[in-house]
């Protein structure tokens, strides 16, 4: 079994935490965030290969700023530290921080030394993506600048004895197009890191850690969605246990145009799961019978979907573990440094199954971003579509039906959601977009069809690219696709006469209406 290095991501509260470790992952290295106050035993004893000290909204010069364990740069691994990482590395080992006299957010052009193992073969200027107010201006003993311009005189540095590094800008966003070329300088040159970190060889060591940890009599109980993150790890978990996995879907009225019949047709029929189908709609649909509240529609949602899971398990009988599809993103949210935060809503995944059933947790994705989880897929010869299947909110569509939920308005989104899935996958830009689909709005308007004054329902149709959903971006479909999904959805879905566009960002919108 291979035995993967790993960078560990130091967080300091950055936006682009996260992209840090999905850059270094892009590079086939296995890299883990962990809060920036981390003690330098607890990294020694994770004997990593190589830190990275991320950005920060912070500045160094600030009462209580977050500072790491002065330790770390003792234990003799390479560090590399990104715009307020540097800062903490100039501050830290005896250089000197200053306010930037202009501060800099955006493009810039830096001067470089090419020969430097950063930016070896890179030529004489390449260009960043800067967001600072500080900057160092005098590098510590040991280090050398090697990038600079007008605004910032240390745009990098280096201390090559220790291979320690800093840099000013941000080489994980797109904005700084070598920056690839730079990370991967830095793990797999300087920290000699081998890419090894490949969804193949991830998806060997599982099955044989997932066999070897149930043993060869105990079941696993797995709520199977019909999302990708829970057919890869049914996937995963029937090729390590087979028959002594038991998967429950639970169809809770709130899917999608012949969902439930497809998951059956898929999962059962095709890749041979054992499937157990519950059919709880009329349950879930009484318990939201004239609820409007977004927020006491997903705790009914949530709560129902307990009491029925728990049932069905306790008719099933006999498990010892649970399996859940929780992602790196999820594990992070509890690790990972963001000071005060308000809840703009609950999330989508149903919790407190393990501990309402006393089952043991099996997570085998917990260690994957959803881009990894679809490479996984690949990896156990999935079909395409399971692979590469939407997000879809763990509510359903009740959070896309503003206002209260009822047969009538599910009927209506259903078919509406539908033409625009439809039309997208027909256009060839399916996969290419994080999310697609339809709102039901709370509101009627007036219209004309067939000489008749008409008095209907509104549909919102939402796109948006993305590639984790903490930020997004709306879709610039063309206007010739928007048009044939307006005149379908007005033409095909009785009693919908308007049909609008979402071209809200997030943030500062959310990606659901709900």
């Amino acid at each position: 079994m291979t035995n993967h290095k790993t960078v560990l991501i130091l967080d300091f509260g950055a936006q682009y935490s996260q992209l840090i470790a999905r850059r270094v992952r892009e590079l086939h290295v296995r890299s883990e965030l962990v809060r920036y106050d981390t003690s330098a035993a607890e990294i020694r004893a994770r004997a990593p290969a190589a830190l990275i000290l991320s950005g920060g909204p912070a500045s160094v010069l600030a009462e209580r700023s977050p500072m790491p364990d002065r330790d770390i740069f003792e234990l003799g691994l390479p560090i590399l530290g990104i715009c307020y990482g540097l800062q903490v590395m100039g501050r830290m080992l005896g250089g000197e921080v200053a306010p930037a006299s202009n501060r800099e957010f955006g493009p810039a052009s830096l001067f470089v030394d090419p020969k430097t193992s950063l930016f070896a073969d890179m030529g004489e200027e390449i260009e960043v993506w800067m967001s600072h107010g500080d900057r160092v201006d005098q590098a510590p003993p040991g280090f050398l600048a090697v990038a600079w311009n007008d605004s910032s005189p240390i745009a990098a540095m280096e201390d090559p004895d220790r291979a320690f590094f800093g840099v000013q800008f941000h080489p994980e966003v797109n904005h700084t197009p070598r920056g690839i070329e730079m990370l991967a300088h830095f793990v797999h040159d300087v920290a000699n890191c081998a890419p090894t970190w490949t969804m193949g060889a991830y998806a060997q060591r599982q099955v044989e850690a997932l066999a070897e940890r149930i043993g060869r009599d105990d079941r696993v109980l797995l709520a199977l969605s019909g999302g990708v993150d829970s057919t890869v790890t049914a996937a995963l978990l029937d090729r390590a246990i087979g028959d002594r996995l038991v998967c429950v879907f639970v169809d809770n009225g709130l899917l999608r145009l012949n969902e439930a019949e497809q998951v059956r047709e898929r999962y059962k029929e095709r890749m041979g799961l054992n499937l157990v189908s519950v059919d709880a709609s009329d349950r879930f649909l009484g318990a939201l019978d004239g609820v409007v509240d977004p927020e006491r529609k997903r705790k009914i949602i949530g709560a129902t979907f307990i009491e029925v899971f728990e049932a069905e398990s306790a008719r099933l009988g006999g498990f010892r573990y649970l399996a859940q599809g929780t992602l790196y993103p999820d594990v992070i949210e509890s690790v990972s440094f963001k000071g005060p935060s308000a809840t703009i809503k609950s999330h989508h995944n149903v919790g407190g199954l393990p501990e309402r059933m006393k089952l043991e947790l099996v997570e085998p994705l917990r260690e994957l971003f959803k881009d990894e989880v679809r490479a996984l897929g690949s990896e156990l010869d999935l079909d395409e579509s399971l692979i590469w299947r939407q997000p879809f909110p763990g509510p359903g569509l009740a959070v896309r039906i503003l206002g209260a939920v009822t047969r009538r308005r599910l009927d209506i989104l259903r078919d509406a959601d539908h033409i625009v899935v439809d039309e997208i996958k027909r256009a060839g830009l399916y996969r290419g977009i994080w999310q697609s689909f339809a709102v039901l709005l709370p509101v009627q308007t007036v219209g004309v069809m067939g000489d008749e004054r008409t008095y209907e329902n509104v549909i919102a149709v939402r796109s948006v690219d993305s590639s984790d959903a903490m930020t997004a971006d709306w879709t610039r479909l063309p206007y010739d696709l928007l048009a044939r999904i307006s005149a379908r959805i007005i033409n095909e879905v009785r009693g919908v006469n308007r049909v609008v566009y979402d071209i809200s960002s997030k943030p500062p919108s959310t990606i659901e209406w709900e």
